[in-house]
């Protein structure tokens, strides 16, 4: 076989940088973000780098040469992180009465502020809870003018942690909250909050995480227009309030007396580390019934799954749907458990 021509080794040099950034992504899950804040902006990106890898596979296939090989083992190497972020299949709609449908959505203050050229926001969004019907709701970046209807959800518990403590997060039921609490981070408008909820045939506790913001624009034009030392600076810091965060979310979680659900804008990637410290044990309602990318935002053409639902093992899940809805920059979820007899 030929050796390569110039061309071909800048191409495979270019290559060879975005297969080593593939490799680095992986490990990310199991480095903590304070070591290498900037390096964890690669959990962000993994799509873009796996999609870039494949181009650079089909180039090399295309061409019959055996630096196909470098990018193909990268990928095989991914291939659980790929099935985290793509999923073929679905689950089964079951409502008999012993199941608890839960739904969680940033609803960015229901656009009051006029972020999006939408109208209505907050009624359609209302609409939209009384249309799928979950037993419980997860509001994050909630204005408190709008709310379902109160003859359904009878309960709630808010906690408006923002700046000027307009908009924070709220948890409706239509069973009893019987305890409820805040995890109050430090230094900021994010926040965690949980609810102890009775069903018919058992109780479950409701968390609500709102984790650390990144404060950036989802077009990319306007990014590249940041100084690029102070955006990683930036990014760095936000990775490693989120990784206190999440530590206090654990502290939590493990003096829950009830199965834990875990519902929220983790503003992370299922690829991180702090998605990996949340997760533990406990079950990905997309990643078991979930079907496509499950994004639930879009940074500008690249689709990312930052909203998740997380659930204790002893409550199997049967469905879950996301809904393509521009009521907001995320995307709504729904997941629906088997409750124990």
């Amino acid at each position: 076989m030929k050796k390569l021509e110039f061309f071909g080794k800048i191409i495979f040099f270019v290559n060879s940088i975005f297969a080593v950034l593939l490799l680095a992504s992986y490990l990310l899950p199991f480095i903590p973000p304070h070591i290498f804040p900037a390096l964890s902006v690669l959990s962000l990106v993994l799509p873009v780098l796996l999609i870039i890898n494949f181009l650079f596979l089909m180039y090399w296939l295309f061409r019959g040469r055996k630096q196909l090989l470098l990018s193909a083992i990268i990928l095989a190497l991914g291939i659980t992180h790929i099935f985290s972020l793509v999923r073929i299949g679905g689950g089964e709609d079951i409502d008999d009465g012993t199941t608890l449908k839960v739904l969680t959505y940033n609803v960015r203050q229901f656009n009051i502020h006029g972020w999006s050229d939408e109208v209505k926001v907050g009624e359609r969004t209302i609409q939209l809870i009384s249309d799928k019907d979950p037993d419980v709701v997860s509001f994050q970046e909630y204005y408190p003018g709008f709310k379902p209807d109160e003859r359904v959800y009878r309960y709630e518990y808010k906690v408006m942690k923002s700046p000027s403590k307009s908009f924070g997060q709220v948890i409706f039921s239509k069973y009893p909250i019987i305890n409820s609490g805040s995890l109050d981070f430090e230094n900021t408008g994010n926040n965690g909050i949980y609810a102890d909820i009775a069903t018919a045939t058992d109780t479950v506790r409701v968390y609500n995480m709102h984790f650390q913001s990144f404060s950036l624009s989802p077009n990319l034009a306007n990014l590249q227009k940041e100084n690029s030392k102070k955006l990683l600076g930036r990014l760095g810091q936000a990775f490693e309030k989120q990784e206190t965060q999440v530590a206090k979310f654990l502290n939590s979680e493990v003096t829950s007396p009830y199965p834990v659900i875990v519902t929220g804008d983790f503003n992370n990637s299922a690829t991180s580390y702090m998605y990996r410290k949340v997760k533990g044990d406990k079950i990905d309602a997309f990643a078991k019934a979930g079907s496509g990318t499950g994004a639930t935002f879009w940074f500008d053409i690249i689709p990312l799954r930052i909203d998740f639902i997380l659930v204790d093992e002893s409550l199997p899940v049967t469905n879950f749907e996301t809904y393509d809805v521009d009521l907001s920059d995320h995307k709504p979820s729904m997941a629906t458990f088997m409750l124990a007899h």
